[in-house]
């Protein structure tokens, strides 16, 4: 078993989950607190995972659930260039 203590020092997923009318804007924020205080010898992928099997598989239609899914489909995806100055073609330099 995962050591909550260590994933979620605050509790703030445990608290999350208990209040009622939480919208997923506060859960986004919530969560944003989580990842910027997030301690930095926990693996986040391995944390979002412990996290999200241990509440929102029990209350898959909580707003919290929603971000912790986001969190974990986005850190899966392979980052692309999506052009800018970089990707423009330039003509050799002169020497």
């Amino acid at each position: 078993m995962p050591d909550f203590t260590k994933i979620d020092p605050k509790g703030l997923f445990k608290d999350v989950y208990i209040m009622d009318g939480i919208t997923e804007g506060e859960c986004r924020s919530v969560f944003l607190d989580w990842a910027i205080s997030r301690a930095d010898d926990v693996n986040e992928k391995q944390a979002l995972q412990d996290l999200h099997d241990h509440y929102a598989l029990g209350e898959p239609d909580h707003p919290m659930s929603a971000v912790l899914r986001a969190a974990l489909s986005a850190g899966s995806k392979k980052p692309r260039r999506r052009g800018g100055a970089m990707a423009r073609t330039r003509p050799p330099l002169e020497e």
